[in-house]
């Protein structure tokens, strides 16, 4: 029995709630400076962990479409991520990040056709006014690679979404399949540049161990197979709204945890923000042509429907 849309949507906004905890766990258990290895231990072993459960390989044209995605959603993004993470003060780059939607609308009307609406651009603009008020803190100068860094990572996602979108899945192959494919071609890239850049792996204790077992398998394997899961299911406008929970979830965990006080003014963002997330799942675009997905179906039903028609 298929899930009903609210569950769907509960369920894959889990994915930018567990990514939300990586900073935590990053600054607090995984060796310093070391972000290609990080990336490269968040993404190999659960694309080889989701590839022995699922037992589906790519094949004819998926070879180099699960490469593709696979180099846009996990090889260049995860890098880019950490990058602009370790250089950007102030939690910038999660408020790059959090434009996610005003990218996706703009890739949508390329590639699906979606024209976005401008209730849809409205609310992008205030999810990302929202998280920064929650993340931003006074700094010093801007660092402009840190800065290209925190573009090109959301830029590169947020392809990789409308992507995914457009292609389906082959017939037969679900989300777990989809999300191993992609997580272990990511990883293989990432591999080299983390050797040729950064050298040797560092030496791990305890808390290093458990900090990548906890990215690998719940922050990565199981919130990529409720991503892609949602990307099939859900329009990617509806998707990408989700991903401002990411740097929401961070402030609360670093409340919570970490001791760090929440101003009234970042209070208001919260509020911002998580209304903006809310909205973003009821807007449609106009004169859209959605590419639906179907379960085990490679083929996308493309058609024409009226404004505010796309709904599930």
């Amino acid at each position: 029995m298929a899930a009903s849309r609210p569950a769907l949507i509960a369920l894959t906004a889990l994915a930018p709630v567990s990514w939300g905890t990586t900073y935590a766990v990053t600054t607090e258990f995984l060796p310093a400076d070391r972000p290609l290895f990080t990336a490269l231990m968040r993404a190999l072993p659960a694309g080889l962990l989701l590839l022995a459960l699922a037992r589906v390989l790519p094949r004819g044209a998926w070879w180099w479409k699960a490469a593709v995605l696979g180099a846009l959603n996990i090889g260049a993004f995860f890098p880019l991520l950490f990058l602009s993470a370790y250089r950007l003060p102030g939690g910038l780059a999660a408020v790059v990040g959090s434009a996610g939607p005003l990218f996706v609308a703009g890739l949508s009307a390329l590639l699906l056709g979606q024209r976005p609406s401008a209730r849809t651009l409205l609310t992008g603009i205030v999810a990302a006014f929202g998280v920064s008020m929650v993340v931003l803190r006074a700094a010093g100068q801007l660092d402009t690679l840190g800065l290209l860094a925190a573009l090109a990572s959301t830029a590169s996602m947020s392809t990789g979404t409308v992507l995914t979108q457009r292609w389906g899945r082959p017939e037969g192959v679900g989300p777990l399949a989809l999300a191993g494919w992609q997580l272990t071609a990511g990883g293989l890239l990432i591999a080299p540049l983390a050797l040729l850049i950064e050298g040797a792996p560092p030496v791990l204790d305890g808390p290093a161990v458990g900090g990548y077992l906890y990215l690998a398998v719940a922050n990565t394997a199981v919130a990529y197979w409720l991503w892609f899961r949602g990307i099939g299911r859900l329009t990617a406008t509806q998707v990408t709204f989700l991903v401002p929970l990411s740097p929401l979830t961070a402030a609360v965990v670093g409340w919570a945890a970490l001791g760090q006080a929440l101003t009234p003014v970042q209070l208001v963002g919260m509020v911002l923000a998580l209304g903006a997330t809310v909205a973003g799942q009821f807007v449609t675009p106009r004169k859209a042509r959605t590419l639906r997905f179907r379960e085990g179906n490679a083929r996308t039903d493309a058609r024409d429907v009226t404004d505010g028609a796309l709904r599930r």
